[in-house]
């Protein structure tokens, strides 16, 4: 199973173990991570799921959807080179061990 950590502002750290091809949004609002709120449902069209992505891990990840690139833009934190909406991210084997920094604002 992958493992993804979430960092919350103050530094605090919670780690999951989720099934393969498991967004980080789903996994975050399905255990109760705090700051994640995924209102869409995945769907790209929110940017409540805004996560800021270890740079460690970028080459990882897939290329950012034009649909991604346009709801970054709509981020209430600030959206940097790391920004990513965690619906867009799925976890797999090449994801394993994700470190994500959660913003300190989604809406």
């Amino acid at each position: 199973m992958p493992t993804i950590t979430y960092v919350q502002p103050s530094g605090e750290e919670t780690t999951l173990d989720v099934e393969q091809e498991t967004t980080l949004m789903r996994a975050a609002v399905s255990n109760g991570v705090e700051g994640i709120v995924g209102e869409c449902g995945g769907q790209a069209m929110c940017a409540t799921c805004h996560v800021y992505v270890r740079p460690e891990f970028a080459d990882a990840l897939l290329g950012i959807s034009d649909d991604e690139e346009e709801m970054l833009d709509c981020t209430t934190a600030e959206r940097t080179d790391r920004s990513r909406l965690g619906c867009q991210i799925t976890v797999g084997t090449a994801q394993d061990g994700i470190t994500v920094d959660v913003p300190a604002d989604q809406v």
